[in-house]
Parts: structure tokens; C-alpha cells; sequence
């Protein structure tokens, strides 16, 4: 096989030009990884070089957290400060796990460590930023918020500014706003379109969407049918007004009944059933997408990861979209969320906490009755 050419590497650069570059040594292949099949490894564990009168050790993401990574080589090296960069992706909790981590290999190296991440959203990843620095007894002297650019100037040794991190939910909400924002913005698209059916998934998908992107780039579309409720068509009314959103009713009764007519002679007198509960969320599919194709905005999808898990959705129904907000939020997690959205005031209606979960798709149906 032909020798793999590129390398996950980072220059250092002066007066215009590039002194020297550092390849990543430790290409993993776990997770959201698959580096190894890319990129050939760095051959230069100890590759240090001058920064003004400092010597400077400098190394990318996974070779700091080997504890007998490349930085300890650069450390017995001669290098009087380690700098590392990196695109580490956001989880809950991440933050806490590199700082107890990243202490380790300052104490073991001796020397201090700067920890630079990198902050937005690709794709289905979100970056965090939370950039830290720890001191040659690895201590942490300086972090940086999450979610956020900055730029920071730190004497080493020194102190600097320990941002606290944020609460669970709001970590989590400022997780969901950074990554939606970023695809949408590097996507092009104007805005988004959601289907708003007065639940809290969708109610909470558009929240995420007016704090991400502002309320003049989100389209609300409530699309009743036979089944769906007073309390339903109304409480996705409030939504929209509460966040100021452009808003629009477009019933599915047409739709619906044109296709139940065109199926009739292949359905024959068979009962109803999940082929027309499913032609109701497809009708709805085609509405949104309808619009997103004449006015622009891409459509969201509202489903969370706990019907994604067991394969409560509609293919090609709820499931078309272009983004999952809340692809990786559980349904306990969902109401957690709305919960602290409306801390300061009602954004969320109520109702659409409180009532229990249904598809509405035929007469009184909860999704209790499919999922136990």
C-alpha cells in the first residue's frame, strides 16, 4: 500500500516564515477518532524550539494525554514550557475530565502547560473551547470560559483568571446553541423551519434555535390534523409568540386525504392503521421541506435520543431535516432543560412540560401506550 503523506501537524512560525512543524504522534482511533487511517505519525517526540528566550515543547491533543507522551520527552528535552493544541470534542462533563487529566503530565514534566481547544461547532461535533494553563506542580492557574473565543496573555509561572464552569443545563443548552449556529452559518443556510406540534421537543428545538440564531431566522409551522388537540395547535401558538418568531398554521387534512384517496384501491377495506398514522407525519415532512426549498430556511428535526434509540420516528416523516438539535439529549434530559429555559420566565408554555407525550397521529393515542 502507498505510504500514507500527510501528518496532523502544527507550525511554529516567525518573522513570516515557518521555523519548524511538529506531527502528531499519537493518531487515535476511538470514539469520533479515526486519525490512523489518515494520517502517517510524527517521528519527532521531543521536537522543542525557541519562543523568544523560552524553549517550548509543542504537541497536539492525544500526545498529551498519554501520561509517557511526546511532552515528557520534550520536557527532558530542555523545554521550559509545553504547549498543546487541540480540537477535543464536547461531552458533558468534558471539561472536568481534561482538568483532572491534564494536571498529571505538568507535574510528571516538571515544567508548566498550556492547553489551547479550540471553540464551535463541525458538523455533528461541538468544540467547547475551556482553554487551560497548569503550573510545573500542575496546579490549574488560568481556564478559560466555555463556548466562548478569548485571547488571554499569562505570565508563566503566574496566576491568571479560573472561569467556574457552567451548570449542567446551561452547559448543555450552550452546547446545543454553539453547535446548531455553526451549521447553520457555515451551511449557508438563511434560518431554520420547524415543525411545531405544541410539545416539548419541538417547543424546546425552537428555543435552542431563537437563542442560537435570533428570533427573525426561525419559522414556526403548526400543521393540526383530525387528531391533534385544542391544547396542541394553541400552546404551539404561545411558543411562537413568546419567542417572537415568524409563525404559520397549515392543516394536513388535505394532504392526508388526498393520499389515503389515491391508496384506497391498494389499501382495500383494511382497518386503519400504521401506514396512515405514518402517511400524516410524512405529509408534514413534505410541508416543511416545501418551504425550506421555496423560502430558504433549513428544516430541524425535533426528535430526542431516546426515541432515536428504540426507533420511534417516521422515516421520511419527523425524521426529514437537516439538523437534529436534540440528537443527543435523552427525553429526562429534554424536560430538564425546559425547565431551566423558563427559570426567568415562561418561554416554554407549560403545557407543553406537563401534558404527557403524544404523536398524535390517532384518536387519544400517548406515547406511553408504544414505549413502556
Amino acid at each position: 500500500a502507498e505510504p500514507r503523506r500527510v501528518a496532523n501537524a502544527v507550525a511554529l512560525l516567525r518573522d513570516g516564515g515557518i521555523v519548524t512543524t511538529y506531527d502528531k504522534v499519537l493518531l487515535p482511533s476511538y470514539g469520533v477518532f479515526d486519525e490512523a487511517r489518515y494520517f502517517r505519525p510524527g517521528t519527532r517526540p521531543d521536537a522543542t524550539d525557541a519562543i523568544g528566550d523560552v524553549t517550548a515543547g509543542v504537541s497536539i491533543c492525544e500526545d498529551v494525554w498519554d501520561e509517557d507522551g511526546p511532552p515528557l520527552a520534550q520536557a527532558a528535552a530542555g523545554a521550559e514550557v509545553l504547549l498543546n493544541v487541540n480540537a477535543s470534542p464536547f461531552h458533558h462533563g468534558k471539561a472536568a475530565e481534561r482538568e483532572e487529566m491534564l494536571g498529571s503530565p505538568a507535574r510528571g514534566a516538571g515544567v508548566p502547560l498550556v492547553y489551547v481547544n479550540l471553540v464551535g461547532g463541525q458538523d455533528e461535533l461541538v468544540f467547547d473551547g475551556c482553554s487551560m494553563v497548569f503550573d510545573a506542580a500542575g496546579a490549574l492557574v488560568h481556564r478559560s470560559p466555555q463556548f466562548a473565543e478569548d485571547f488571554f496573555v499569562l505570565d508563566v509561572p503566574g496566576a491568571g483568571t479560573v472561569e467556574p464552569l457552567l451548570p449542567a443545563e446551561e452547559e448543555i443548552y450552550t452546547a446545543l446553541t454553539t453547535g446548531l449556529v455553526d451549521y447553520v452559518d457555515k451551511n449557508g443556510f438563511s434560518g431554520v423551519v420547524i415543525g411545531l406540534s405544541g410539545g416539548i421537543d419541538s417547543a424546546l428545538t425552537a428555543a435552542v434555535a431563537v437563542d442560537a440564531l435570533g428570533p427573525e431566522r426561525v419559522v414556526g409551522v403548526s400543521m393540526p390534523s383530525e387528531f391533534s388537540s385544542d391544547h396542541s395547535v394553541s400552546d404551539a401558538e404561545a411558543l411562537a409568540a413568546n419567542l417572537g418568531i415568524e409563525y404559520h398554521e397549515v392543516p394536513i387534512a388535505g394532504a392526508y386525504d388526498a393520499f389515503v384517496e389515491a391508496l384506497g384501491p391498494v389499501f382495500g377495506d383494511r382497518p386503519f392503521g400504521l401506514a396512515e398514522e405514518n402517511v400524516q407525519a410524512r405529509s408534514r415532512g413534505v410541508l416543511l421541506m416545501a418551504i425550506s426549498n421555496k423560502l430558504g430556511p433549513m428544516v430541524l428535526t425535533t426528535g430526542n435520543k431516546s426515541e432515536m434509540a428504540v426507533g420511534y420516528a417516521t422515516l421520511y416523516g419527523d425524521m426529514a431535516g437537516g439538523f437534529s438539535v436534540l440528537k443527543d439529549v435523552l427525553k429526562t434530559k429534554v424536560y430538564d432543560l425546559a425547565r431551566w429555559r423558563n427559570e426567568d420566565a415562561e418561554v416554554i408554555p407549560w403545557g407543553s412540560i406537563e401534558k404527557p407525550p403524544s404523536a398524535e397521529l390517532r384518536p387519544d393515542q400517548k406515547d406511553s401506550d408504544s414505549l413502556p
